[in-house]
């Protein structure tokens, strides 16, 4: 295919994946309503443990509650609409793709995608237990009003949940550099007393201080995905080492 070909190509892809992104924020600016009553359970919950009647989350503009249901919904149909675009890169990217590489593709992919959404639902869980435990240091005093910026309390949530689902896919990259060879399962299992580190670390700072029991659960299961890496890593480098053992000539005696 000519580089005009293929321009002409990307183009028409692009088009296919954001026609399937409005569609999927036109299904996620529907029920946007409902996850901010979702995302103000925590709040709500905050109002009637301390017993103040000006907690709540804030809009200070005209257009904020617009703003807000439009961020929910270019998240969401981002979400949504994932098949679709996902979809549309791979059949850009794959002619060019050896059996092996789509292949390695597929199987990122197949392993990426659920563990992404599995570390979602995790954040989303972790969540509610970081606002209510955070709004236990302001003082209960009276005159003490406590608003939520509607903005930064909704950053807040979307980057806690993008960090988490990320981390739940970085052992995924480990075994992708273990099957593109840049490093070994034993190479990997030399690093875990830095992992388990980097991981505690991680999960202290991702969640409050206070909440001791979030902060352990989401290191345990990162480690347990490490490991798991690890795992399959020495596991393929095996394979590879047999098959490698099979092609050598013998030997001349």
């Amino acid at each position: 295919m000519s580089l005009r070909g293929h321009l002409l190509e990307l183009r028409k892809r692009l088009f296919i994946a954001a026609a399937g992104l409005i569609v999927g924020m036109i299904i996620a600016f529907i029920i946007s309503g409902w996850v901010i009553d979702l995302l103000s359970e925590p709040i709500e919950q905050i109002a009637h443990q301390a017993g103040r009647e000006y907690t709540a989350l804030n809009f200070t503009t005209v257009s904020s509650g617009f703003d807000l249901h439009m961020r929910i919904a270019f998240a969401i149909g981002l979400l949504i609409s994932a098949p679709v675009w996902l979809w549309q890169l791979w059949a850009f990217v794959m002619p060019g793709l050896t059996r092996k590489e789509v292949r390695y593709t597929v199987g990122f992919l197949a392993s990426a995608i659920p563990l992404f959404v599995v570390g979602l639902y995790v954040g989303w869980l972790i969540m509610p237990h970081m606002v209510i435990i955070m709004a236990n240091f302001v003082p209960n005093g009276q005159g003490i009003a406590q608003f939520y910026d509607y903005a930064t309390y909704y950053d807040f949530v979307f980057k806690l949940l993008l960090v988490i689902g990320v981390s739940f896919v970085t052992p995924v990259f480990l075994v992708a550099l273990n099957l593109a060879g840049v490093v070994s399962g034993r190479d990997i299992l030399k690093g875990w007393r830095v992992a388990v580190i980097v991981i505690t670390v991680f999960a202290a700072a991702a969640t409050p201080a206070a909440d001791v029991t979030s902060m352990l659960l989401l290191a345990g299961i990162l480690c347990v995905l490490y490991f798991a890496a690890v795992g399959l890593s020495m596991l393929f480098d095996r394979r590879k080492a047999k098959r490698d053992a099979k092609l050598l000539p013998p030997e001349v005696s």
